[in-house]
C-alpha cells in the first residue's frame, strides 16, 4: 500500500509552504490512507489562488494531510472533523509540534458535526471520507442544509477511481476532475 499511495507508512510529507519538507508521524491504521503526494501537489496547484487567509473545513479528517497543508500554505484557519480519537489525537500532536494555534480538531461523525450551524462559514472544504461509503452525497447535502459555505466556496471530494463522480447539490460547478492510481479527486465551486 505504501509505494501505491505515494508515501512512507505512518508518514506524511508537508509539500510546500511554512513546513514545508517536514515529516510528520502517524500511526498506520486500517483504512486510514492520507492522499498521496502527487494528488496533494496537483490539488493544491489548482487552489493556489485561493488559500492565503481561507477558513478550511477538513472532514474526515485522517491523518490531517489536507489541512497541514492548507495551513502551511497560508489559510487563516483549519477545523479538523474525524471519528477516530487517535486520529484526532495525532493531528493535535501535530499541530503542537508545529506551533500552529490556528486550528482546532473535532471527534465527531461527521454528518452529525453538520448538524450545528457553523460560526465562521468555509471557503474551502476537503472531504476524503473512506471510499465505497458513499457518504459525500449526504455530506454535501448537509454543507448546503446549515450554511457551513461561503458564496464561491471551493469542495475538494476524494474518491475511488472506479466510484463514479457524487451526486453535488444543484448549483455546484466541477472546476477541476483528476484520476490517479486508486485516487479519483475532483473540485468543485458553489455559485456566488
Amino acid at each position: 500500500m505504501a509505494g501505491k499511495r505515494g508515501h512512507k507508512e505512518g508518514e506524511l510529507r508537508i509539500i510546500a509552504g511554512l513546513w514545508r519538507g517536514r515529516k510528520l508521524r502517524f500511526k498506520a491504521t486500517p483504512g486510514l490512507r492520507p492522499t498521496p503526494d502527487r494528488v496533494r501537489e496537483t490539488l493544491f496547484n489548482w487552489l493556489a489562488g485561493e488559500i492565503s487567509a481561507a477558513h478550511c473545513l477538513v472532514l474526515f479528517a485522517g491523518s490531517g494531510a489536507l489541512g497541514l497543508e492548507a495551513l502551511s500554505r497560508g489559510a487563516d484557519h483549519c477545523v479538523f472533523v474525524d471519528t477516530q480519537a487517535n486520529a484526532i489525537q495525532t493531528i493535535n500532536g501535530h499541530l503542537q509540534t508545529l506551533s500552529c494555534n490556528s486550528a482546532e480538531t473535532h471527534c465527531a461523525d461527521a454528518l452529525h458535526w453538520l448538524q450545528h450551524s457553523p460560526v465562521v462559514p468555509a471557503q474551502l472544504v476537503f472531504l476524503d471520507p473512506p471510499f465505497a461509503a458513499g457518504l459525500l452525497p449526504a455530506v454535501c447535502a448537509a454543507l448546503e442544509a446549515r450554511a457551513w459555505l461561503v458564496d464561491g466556496a471551493t469542495i475538494y471530494l476524494e474518491s475511488g477511481s472506479h466510484e463514479t463522480g457524487p451526486t453535488v447539490p444543484p448549483g455546484w460547478q466541477l472546476k477541476r476532475e483528476k484520476i490517479s492510481g486508486e485516487v479519483r479527486y475532483q473540485l468543485f465551486v458553489r455559485p456566488r
